[in-house]
């Protein structure tokens, strides 16, 4: 009698998550996709696997047909909670890690030319600025970062590239000015929750230039003559 009792309480089913009915956001599927592109990535799953999960995961309405869809993938003790539920980020700028960070690339050009970004656009992971008797301007004051870091591959040969910066991004400077400038700044109390913006490439007979822009102060460093100068 006591076996049987054990068996049946051994078998009970396990409790359902409560929030199971509760219907399922943009945000709640994109988690589930990332947490399947990793999976696909690592070699947790064969491409006819994610190909087929990440189907289910585009029909899924409720958090309860999006958990089965991870629920071998997730850590023990942790599993799947909507995006609502994590802890927001401290950045006082904006930071949206892209779906692919593969595609997180962009490439601007100005010959004979110049052109800039300014406003809500999106910093990539990568970006590669070349000037050739020409000037670019990338403003990202009111940009939205796709990482915590990432890098400005600045090439200005005979022209200019200014970046402005938030005064709580870091910036680290890592070009090379030859009959140039090249001395991208950052502000002077960054915050360690903020982007970091690494500054690479070649000032040739031009420069690169930094400015930290905020509501209380803004300080700009211009290519003049070749060589930099800060006002």
């Amino acid at each position: 009698m006591w076996g049987i009792s054990f068996g049946v309480m051994d078998n009970l089913p396990e409790r359902q998550n409560p929030q199971a009915h509760l219907r399922a956001s943009d945000t709640d599927r994109d988690q589930v996709v990332e947490v399947l592109r990793d999976a696909l990535m690592t070699g947790r799953l064969t491409q006819d696997e994610h190909s087929e999960r990440l189907e289910q995961t585009l029909q899924a309405r409720t958090l309860g047909e999006l958990e089965p869809i991870t629920q071998d993938l997730a850590v023990p003790g942790q599993p799947f909670q909507p995006v609502a539920a994590a802890a927001p980020s401290n950045s006082p700028v904006p930071i949206e890690e892209p779906a692919n960070p593969a595609d997180s690339f962009d490439t601007m050009i100005g010959i004979f030319g110049g052109g800039e970004r300014q406003g809500r656009w999106r910093v990539k992971r990568r970006t590669n600025a070349f000037c050739l008797f020409g000037g670019y301007d990338l403003d990202m004051t009111d940009a939205v970062f796709e990482g915590r870091e990432v890098t400005i591959w600045a090439f200005a040969i005979f022209g200019g590239i200014d970046i402005t910066v938030p005064d709580s991004v870091t910036v680290r400077n890592e070009g090379v000015g030859i009959f140039g400038g090249f001395a991208a700044r950052g502000g002077e109390s960054p915050d360690p929750n903020a982007p970091v913006v690494i500054v690479k490439g070649l000032a040739l007979f031009g420069g690169v230039g930094g400015q930290v822009s905020s509501k209380r102060h803004k300080k700009r460093f211009r290519h003049q003559g070749g060589h930099g100068q800060l006002h």
